[in-house]
């Protein structure tokens, strides 16, 4: 199911509007209902200065978590990639035929990994994992056939090394449904709502002036949400460690 922080470019622009409204509400509530006292000022400048650092903490965690689920993303294309060619190796120590049959398996298997990665149409995607679940299936058929009929310690490696080419697999996808939680996003929307709004009533200023809080905190949004959505954003994960073993074996 797609969510709105799937969309980055549309999380800019909702949050720009929305932070620059919050602030212009702040102006009409200081103009129409209430406006500050001179001896409410410094009360009102230290919960300003306090919501302003409250978010930009919020901000500074939320861009440490999306960023280490991205280094994430990478280390396991990287032991993805490093799983499958280990695997192509230790498949010549079976049979001739088997394993003619298991490097023919493992290059369309690497074939849909790469796909995986570069692939951003959900439905396409959908395809994918099929075709991937039916590669695994055979993969592992495969090798269980050789160790059912030669139950040796060599026969065993290759059987150990399809292991770690599956759970590869697994912890890759793992990794990319680890995004940032809804919460922690309602979290920020509601501070940095907040944040505008007491500009807004605090400040005497009009037009662009406020809109340089709301612009800031927008792109802020934007390069988290960007970082966090692994298949739309534009700081992507490259399958450049499958592409190259795939370039090599064919």
């Amino acid at each position: 199911m797609r969510n709105i922080v799937d969309f980055p470019h549309l999380i800019f622009v909702l949050s720009l509007v929305v932070l620059w409204l919050a602030a212009q509400l702040g102006g009409v509530i200081r103009r129409r209902l209430r406006s500050l006292k001179e001896d409410e000022r410094h009360d009102f400048d230290l919960v300003l200065t306090a919501t302003l650092t409250l978010l930009g903490l919020i901000i500074g965690f939320s861009f440490s978590m999306v960023i280490s689920r991205y280094d994430q993303r990478k280390d396991y294309e990287e032991a993805e990639a490093n799983a499958i060619g280990t695997e192509y190796v230790r498949a010549d120590l079976l049979p001739e035929a088997d394993a003619a049959r298991l490097h023919e398996l493992l290059k369309n298997y690497l074939d849909q990994r790469v796909l995986f990665y570069e692939t951003r149409d959900v439905n396409e995607l959908s395809q994918i994992d099929v075709r991937t679940a039916h590669l695994q299936a055979g993969l592992w058929s495969a090798v269980e056939a050789v160790a059912v009929k030669q139950p040796t310690y060599i026969v065993g490696l290759a059987v150990s090394g399809m292991n770690d080419v599956l759970n590869s697999q697994g912890y890759t996808l793992a990794a990319w449904r680890n995004r940032l939680p809804i919460a922690a996003w309602g979290l920020l929307a509601v501070i940095a709502i907040l944040c505008n709004l007491l500009i807004g009533y605090t400040s005497h200023r009009k037009g662009v002036a406020l809109l340089v809080l709301p612009l800031a905190v927008s792109v802020s949004f934007f390069l988290i949400a960007d970082i966090d959505s692994p298949r739309r954003g534009l700081i992507r994960v490259i399958p450049q460690n499958l592409v190259t073993l795939s370039e090599s074996l064919h």
